[in-house]
């Protein structure tokens, strides 16, 4: 690897013989200078980690820069021709209409004016304000005395409460957009001048989480039963201490759940996985193999991995797979998602000759120098990989055969990436009850927002008492 352009393997091999060759050395100091070349080796290769050759997000990388997929063009900014805009259009029924009269001072006089129409302009605003309503329940009474009091709507229990809609923005500003209570206290002080509190805020998401009993079940059945799911986990910090998020989803669900634990303990208890028969799409995570159903390999991690082992350990044979795997991709894209048997076959041949070549290059640990150790030697990183892709063909070329199965686990690493914002903008849940809450709130904006339906749609139809009719027609 090289630094600021010094080979630095040159020189710490270079280090190492001049150590091999000097016999004057103490045993204690040259056991020393072993010890510190391995730690100048090991923070080396951390320190050259990065986005595209590890699973490090690119905000981690050193003064990164953004590159463009688009070369430079000659066009000019914003819309070009032909392109199809969109732009404010009139209302039908605007809420107000303002007359304006020609001031006939300003007319010619000595002529006749008659009124032929009008011109229009529309000005589209935004009234932010308190709406309050006040019901009034009318009391009789007989001539016994006996009164007689009318009955309120329902849901109206309090003699001042909130209303749902209301709880809903809350619920929307807090959940959705991340902002922390305090922040939407002053929303509601500064803009209505109402009173709410953070601790109403929470309350509110609390209700809300009550609300989507129903939901949490039909997702975990629907999820269940799907023919192509994605994994994925991430951490989380709860009250200062490491947790884990979970996260099961497809393309029209998604399913958030935290714990403690990133294995199966946590993968049991979310309730889905141990019934699910489908295909699994996942990063290769080792518990993900406990449950019996078809797997799919990530190939984002192997070609950030192949990466790393080109840059760090020169390995070639890493390259060319690398390569392979990027054209085979394209290849299943334009021809539609699978290719035919006589084909994938072809492929499936160059791909284990590749791997059958790179075990010259990248040989496994030599069993002669086991020296009494019980177990499976120590592999290098390249090595791991190499059997990876080895032990694991079927499940790291099913995108090659299987349409619907994709080439990366980027479905569930999309939905991951929200709850990883919040973590940047709030720093930690205070609570285990938080994070339940969190997650499966956003858990039903997220299933939602797939199925069409707006954010602001799903939370007024929660607090409401409906369901959203995907829910119905997947109870039918």
């Amino acid at each position: 690897m090289k630094i600021d352009d010094i080979d630095v393997d040159s020189s710490i091999n270079s280090v190492k013989e001049l150590l091999r060759k000097e016999k004057d050395l103490s045993p204690a100091l040259r056991s020393a200078l072993e010890v510190l070349l391995v730690l100048v080796a090991l923070l080396l290769n951390r320190i050259t980690l990065n986005s595209k050759n590890s699973s490090k997000p690119p905000s981690t990388d050193p003064n990164r820069k953004k590159s463009s997929k688009k070369g430079k063009s000659n066009r000019k900014p914003g819309g070009q021709k032909g392109h199809n805009g969109t732009t404010l259009e009139p209302v039908d029924d605007p809420d107000e209409v303002s007359e304006i009269l020609v001031d006939r001072r300003t007319l010619p006089k000595g002529l006749q004016y008659r009124e032929v129409g009008h011109e229009s302009r529309q000005v589209i605003d935004i009234d932010i304000a308190r709406f309050v309503t006040e019901y009034r329940a009318q009391i009789l009474e007989d001539d016994q005395g006996n009164r007689f009091v009318a009955s309120f709507p329902e849901g109206v229990s309090r003699p001042v409460q909130y209303g749902q809609n209301l709880k809903a923005n809350a619920v929307y500003m807090s959940q959705y957009q991340l902002i922390p209570y305090d922040r939407v206290r002053d929303h509601f002080q500064d803009q209505m001048h109402i009173p709410v509190s953070a601790g109403s805020v929470f309350n509110f998401n609390k209700e809300a989480c009550e609300r989507l009993a129903p939901f949490e079940q039909w997702a975990k059945t629907e999820l269940a039963k799907a023919m192509l799911m994605h994994a994925d986990e991430t951490g989380i910090n709860i009250s200062g201490k490491r947790h884990w998020l979970h996260c099961a989803s497809s393309t029209s669900l998604t399913w958030f759940y935290p714990h403690a634990k990133r294995g199966t303990e946590a993968m049991d208890e979310m309730g889905i996985l141990p019934f699910f028969k489908g295909v699994l799409c996942h990063d290769h995570w080792k518990p993900y193999y406990h449950y019996d159903c078809t797997h799919a390999l990530c190939n984002a991690h192997h070609l950030r991995e192949l990466e790393r082992a080109w840059e760090q350990d020169q390995q070639q044979w890493a390259r060319e797979m690398q390569a392979l795997l990027i054209e085979l991709s394209k290849v299943v894209e334009d021809a539609g998602g699978c290719l035919p048997p006589d084909e994938a076959k072809r492929w499936r041949l160059r791909y284990r000759r590749l791997l059958k070549k790179a075990e010259t290059e990248c040989p496994p640990p030599d069993e002669s120098q086991r020296k009494g150790k019980r177990g499976r030697l120590k592999r290098s990183k390249a090595r791991n990989l190499l059997e990876r892709l080895r032990d694991f063909e079927q499940d790291v070329l099913r995108f090659m055969e299987v349409e619907s199965v994709p080439f990366t686990n980027n479905q569930g690493e999309n939905d991951l990436r929200m709850t990883k914002v919040q973590q940047k903008i709030s720093g930690c849940f205070r609570s285990m009850d938080g994070a339940k809450i969190f997650c499966l709130v956003r858990s039903y904006l997220s299933t939602c927002r797939k199925q069409g339906m707006t954010a602001t749609q799903a939370l007024t139809l929660l607090f409401q008492g409906k369901h959203p009719d995907f829910m119905k027609m997947g109870e039918a």
